[in-house]
């Protein structure tokens, strides 16, 4: 279904585009864009993608098999979770449902950074993954890419959406969990990267039903003796990007020059957007520049180890150790945005027009903050983390110094009308993502509990 589904809008956007290319002809006063397109996304693999699917919903691979990706990019929540910041090993539940779970088992710090959508990341273009870019295409590396591993990088990855699915695993907080409850758990610990991925590899290949998908994924593989971390991470990548492929917007058929498919209202938006200079780092096919700069946004959260008490994330710095990167976190596609909040590498806002309102005076919006809009399931320890950096003046000074973009005075109005034409960059076919879903997975363990 979801196969038939994306190869007739496919074919309607082939007719679509050539229609659009008669009419920049008759109307040459019109721009209309090059629409994404098949070129721009790998090929499809059906049987890969199925493997993937499994793989992405099998909390096998997870150190205490009790998380798995769907937990924090799940189809339900727009790819995402619909918190602020993830709730990992040890939560309970789904969504803003998700608990920070209980006794022993329970979460020992909430996820840093917000649990990024996945929609279009399987585009060729994106080349650099997660808030501050540490995953990007490079072809001096021996494995293609530069990552938190270093040269212990796996080989054989297709692209950085692949690549991004190696590193989760590897996390405790996120889905390794903590030193002394599994090996898996000891090994990310201790840095030992390449361990944790050979320890889940052999968990997979102990499950027959998953040696004969691999067989099927990746013919004259020797299964499973050859198979690596590398085979899962580029199935679940596989999988990720044919069913959150998300180009078929009413904006990108305005684009194509059939001009009736936005509202009028979103066209008002959509010059309010250029003229407001969203345009200047929200550009290009899926509204980014693939970038990194500092807005300013209120640090909430445990933090990344940086400034105060380690409370604070200096992002992109992180990556290139160039003070001149302090606070910058990677610009965000705006497809689907109206659907994949809270908003913000940490996401601190709770609404779009709030997130939108930051962008138009961060500044001022910065300190005029209202904590209420973190979406942080409550636990006493926890919340008295939560604010330490954002309530600190000092720190706060500091991040309002490094704001790179200046105010924009737009009335009420004109806000709306932003958000319409926000809201017209939503993919239809993404608001229903049910299908998505598998009933079971190999390994015999819960979708959800």
């Amino acid at each position: 279904m979801i196969h038939f589904a994306l190869s007739s809008r496919l074919k309607l956007k082939t007719m679509v585009s050539a229609v659009s290319l008669v009419l920049s002809a008759l109307t040459p006063s019109l721009t209309f864009a090059v629409p994404a397109n098949d070129a721009g996304f790998p090929a499809r693999n059906a049987a890969k993608e199925q493997l993937g699917k499994f793989l992405f919903y099998d909390k096998i691979l997870s150190g205490n098999k009790n998380t798995s990706c769907a937990t924090c990019h799940h189809p339900l929540a727009a790819t995402g979770d619909g918190l602020s910041l993830g709730v990992g090993e040890g939560g309970k539940g789904l969504g803003i449902m998700r608990d920070t779970g209980t006794g022993s088992d329970a979460i020992h710090e909430r996820v840093p950074r917000n649990a990024p959508f996945v929609f279009n990341l399987g585009a060729r273009e994106f080349v650099r993954i997660f808030h501050d870019g540490r995953v990007e295409q490079d072809s001096t590396a021996p494995s293609g890419f530069r990552t938190p591993a270093g040269d212990a990088f796996l080989l054989g990855v297709d692209n950085a959406l692949s690549a991004q699915a190696a590193f989760p695993p590897t996390s405790n907080t996120e889905m390794a969990g903590q030193a002394s409850e599994n090996e898996v758990a000891d090994a990310a610990a201790a840095g030992n990267l390449p361990l944790v991925w050979h320890l889940l590899t052999q968990r997979v290949m102990a499950i027959e039903e998953y040696r004969t998908l691999f067989a099927q994924a990746y013919p004259g593989l020797k299964v499973p003796e050859q198979v690596t971390y590398s085979h899962i991470a580029n199935a679940i990548g596989a999988f990720e990007a044919a069913v959150y492929r998300a180009d078929n917007s009413p904006y990108d058929y305005y684009m194509m020059g059939q001009t009736a498919a936005m509202s009028k209202n979103a066209v008002e938006g959509m010059k309010i957007f250029n003229k407001a200079r969203c345009a200047s780092c929200h550009s290009g096919k899926f509204q980014t520049d693939h970038a990194f700069h500092a807005l300013g946004m209120p640090q909430i959260g445990p933090g990344k180890g940086d400034g105060l008490e380690g409370h604070d994330d200096y992002g992109r710095e992180q990556v290139t150790g160039d003070a001149n990167d302090r606070y910058k976190f990677r610009t965000p596609s705006l497809r689907n945005v109206a659907l994949t909040g809270p908003w913000g590498h940490d996401g601190a806002y709770n609404t779009l027009e709030a997130v939108v309102r930051h962008h138009l005076n961060p500044e001022q919006s910065l300190e005029d903050y209202d904590v209420s809009q973190a979406v942080l399931p409550s636990r006493s320890d926890l919340d008295e983390q939560d604010f330490i950096v954002h309530n600190d003046a000092t720190s706060r000074f500091n991040l309002a110094n490094s704001i790179e973009i200046n105010p924009v005075a737009l009335t009420d109005h004109q806000v709306k009308r932003l958000l319409d034409f926000l809201n017209a960059l939503t993919d239809p076919s993404s608001l229903d993502l049910r299908s998505t879903a598998p009933k079971r997975v190999p390994s015999g363990l819960p979708l959800a509990d």
